[in-house]
């Protein structure tokens, strides 16, 4: 190969791998993307839990009529807004966010099947989708859920060999 050909065989390659690395750059990005969606929705849902369970809490007029509605008590209105606001405050602790959701994720299912059962059946969609994402929070955040019980495990065991 002479000069002149091994330049145009390089500039033919480095042509082709430029857009290669062009094309992977971005395949990082909804790593980053994702992680900024996910605790994006956090914050939103712990603002929307919190309000929630204000509601609930301070007895405004419509969580009353709701639970009258539903023929329950107000014992269990003050009960579904202590755990929503617990549930609040908790996505917002990096250690707890995965727990909190998975909580929360419960407390969903339970108002989209009293939607269905008690109240107005096309409203059970909210809670429904509500709980993707909750799912979604919880399994993002599996590794600090672990910590946690490991934590939990080792104060337990700390404990126990103290006594």
């Amino acid at each position: 190969m002479t000069t002149s050909e091994e330049t145009s065989v390089s500039e033919t390659t480095a042509a082709v791998a430029a857009p290669t690395a062009s094309v992977a750059a971005p395949a990082a990005a909804p790593r980053g993307g994702r992680r900024v969606a996910l605790d994006t929705a956090r914050v939103v849902l712990a603002l929307f839990f919190g309000f929630s369970a204000v509601a609930k809490i301070m007895a405004h007029e419509s969580a009353v009529q709701s639970f009258d509605r539903m023929g329950w008590g107000s014992g269990a209105m003050y009960t579904i807004g202590g755990l929503e606001m617990a549930g609040a405050v908790a996505l917002l602790v990096p250690l707890l966010a995965g727990v909190a959701a998975m909580a929360l994720a419960g407390l969903l299912a339970g108002a989209s099947i009293v939607q269905l059962t008690l109240l107005d059946p096309p409203n059970a969609v909210m809670p429904a989708l509500l709980i993707a994402v909750v799912v979604l929070i919880a399994r993002d955040r599996k590794d600090r859920t672990a910590e946690l019980a490991a934590l939990l495990r080792g104060l337990t065991a700390a404990r126990r060999g103290g006594q």
